[in-house]
This record gives C-alpha cells, sequence and structure tokens, in this order.
C-alpha cells in the first residue's frame, strides 16, 4: 500500500527545494479588497461551507490536513476528483493509523496523497482552492470539529495568499512520502 521513499538521493533534492522556498517563513501581505468569510464551530457551519467551497473548485485543491475523518469533506473530494479537479493531499502521520481516517478512501477514490512524516507532527488545516481562496483556521476536517469541539474557519480569497500557501504545500510535499 505505501511506497517506501528512496533513500539518501531523493531526500537532498527536496530538502534544497525547502530550503530555496524558505523565505517563505516571513512573508508579509496586505490584504485589499480580499473577501472573508468566518466560521466557528460547533454548529457554525465551518464543514457545510468547506464543502461549498470544494463544490465550487474548477481547477486544484491542495489539501494540508492534521486529521482527516470528515466524510462529507471526503465526500466533496472525491467528487472534485471526479469532476476533473487537480486534487492533492498531504496528511500527518497519524492517519496511517487513526481508526477511521479518510486516507484510504482517498486513495481508493484515486487522490494523490502523500504523507508528512518530516516533521513531528503536521498540524496543518488547510485547503488552496483554484489558487485562489484559501481555508485555514483551527478547523480539522473532523466530524468532532463540527459538532463538539471549539473551533474556526477562515476563508479568504486572494491569489496572492494562496500562492504562499500553494509554495508552502509544494515545500512540504517535498518532504512527504507519497501514498500508492
Amino acid at each position: 500500500m505505501t511506497r517506501a521513499r528512496p533513500a539518501g538521493a531523493a531526500i537532498r533534492p527536496a530538502l534544497a527545494l525547502a530550503l530555496a522556498l524558505a523565505p517563505l517563513a516571513g512573508a508579509d501581505l496586505v490584504l485589499k479588497d480580499a473577501p472573508a468569510h468566518v466560521y466557528f464551530s460547533p454548529g457554525g457551519g465551518a464543514q457545510a461551507a468547506l464543502v461549498g467551497a470544494i463544490a465550487r473548485a474548477r481547477q486544484t485543491i491542495l489539501v494540508q490536513a492534521y486529521t482527516f475523518t470528515s466524510a462529507p469533506i471526503a465526500g466533496a473530494l472525491k467528487a472534485a476528483r471526479d469532476r476533473g479537479v487537480d486534487v492533492r493531499v498531504i496528511l500527518d502521520r497519524s492517519q496511517l493509523t487513526e481508526r477511521y481516517s479518510g486516507l484510504t478512501y482517498l486513495l481508493h477514490a484515486g487522490v494523490p496523497t502523500w504523507i508528512d512524516d518530516a516533521h513531528p507532527i503536521a498540524h496543518d488545516k488547510v485547503m488552496v482552492l483554484d489558487g485562489r481562496t484559501v481555508a485555514t483556521g483551527s478547523f480539522n476536517f473532523t466530524r468532532a470539529a463540527e459538532e463538539r469541539n471549539g473551533e474556526n474557519l477562515l476563508l479568504v480569497e486572494s491569489p496572492a495568499l494562496a500562492a504562499l500557501y500553494a509554495r508552502n504545500w509544494e515545500v512540504h510535499r517535498a518532504l512527504s512520502r507519497r501514498m500508492d
């Protein structure tokens, strides 16, 4: 089910890419005319907003998730993939052993998925949609985040912000292990 990372040689180019993109760590933006939508949970519509944003995507969706157990979000990503959207996902290593992880579902749906095992915890909760919208916040992609936890989700429409998050996604992908 998994493909092992080639030893040594494959890691060095990935680290070189990460170092080349390292200046992202201190990026500052002034977001003018960047509509933002804020959601809170439990019961604040964060999951529905995220599923709706996924449904509106037409070209690309980049995902970074610490925990991923939400069936509605997984289903929306599969539907996006089925309609031709380039969906790619990076998950934290904990998803290899999580009882209800969406990892297996995504792999069976043909969604390219990587495991970020370069960091002790890949704690991101991010989606970049069509290179213009960023979804981020504390909202984990889980049922508990929607129904029980105190969470927040911010959707920001800004190509400049999306470009920074997409570049960061690429850094993490380069350091992650592709799943088959």
